[in-house]
């Protein structure tokens, strides 16, 4: 084998090893003790179940109270995606207000609920694995948006 074989082998090698490497340390939607893990990284949290069994967190941040769900789950299991979310019962607030909230911030969207009250929800794919890394990113974008949210909307 000559020189320049060798050294793309060599190199095809450990692409193949890094990929492998990486591949093991992606956290899923269907393991939410790992995602359990890193809300706790960012205020109190707690791992239950929600009405038809699927896995959900209850956490705070900041002292806003928010909820972890995990969807496209599979009887409780092997979920694809999490949803971030937060509502406010007897907050004044309108559609104005939320609308305009849309139009300039890209990764929460919110909306009034059937009862008036604001609500704010994050989605993320989890479905092929995402670095812990960008977990952690996702919750840091979501304590921006809880604070954003709270003092440009609900003030």
């Amino acid at each position: 084998m000559n020189v320049p074989q060798l050294a793309l082998r060599s190199l095809l090698i450990l692409a193949l090893g890094t990929g492998a490497a990486q591949a093991s340390t992606l956290i899923d939607a269907s393991n939410p003790q790992q995602v359990l893990e890193i809300a706790k990284g960012f205020g109190s949290a707690e791992l239950g179940t929600d009405d038809v069994g699927d896995p959900n967190i209850v956490g705070r941040i900041d002292g806003t109270k928010y909820g972890v769900y995990f969807y496209g789950c599979k009887n409780g299991r092997d979920c694809t995606a999490l949803q971030f979310s937060a509502g406010w019962s007897g907050v004044a607030t309108n559609l104005t207000e939320i609308n305009a909230w849309n139009r300039d911030n890209r990764f929460a969207k919110a909306f009034l609920d059937n009862d008036g009250d604001p609500r704010l929800e994050m989605d993320i794919n989890a479905d092929h694995g995402i670095t812990r890394d960008n977990l952690e990113d996702s919750f840091e974008w979501w304590q921006v948006c809880l604070q954003q949210f709270n003092a440009q909307v609900l003030q």
